[in-house]
């Protein structure tokens, strides 16, 4: 998977603290790092650095994210928990 294909996918935790936790991605480090956030516990501002091993990367992708992200606009917290509420209702994984 290519760099800009992971920025605003919905991920799932699968281990660590967050287990069970809906994500978004909001930046690449490496090929086994990304940083993740929720707009609440982990806002866009101080993202969560995580191992692509313990991510389940679900078939949503949060477009309105990914473009604010790619062009370098400010996305705002209450766009990504309204992303990640109406994801979590629907359970995809």
């Amino acid at each position: 998977m290519e760099d800009n294909d992971q920025i605003g996918k919905v991920v799932y935790s699968k281990a660590g603290r967050d287990k069970d936790k809906f994500f978004i991605v909001t930046g690449v480090l490496d090929e086994q790092y990304v940083y993740i956030a929720d707009g609440s516990l982990r806002p866009i501002e101080k993202p969560k650095k995580k191992k692509i091993k313990h991510l389940v990367f679900t078939n949503t992708t949060a477009d309105e994210v990914k473009n604010l992200l790619l062009s370098g606009d400010k996305v705002s917290n209450s766009m990504i928990r309204k992303i990640l509420q109406s994801h979590d209702m629907n359970k995809e994984v």
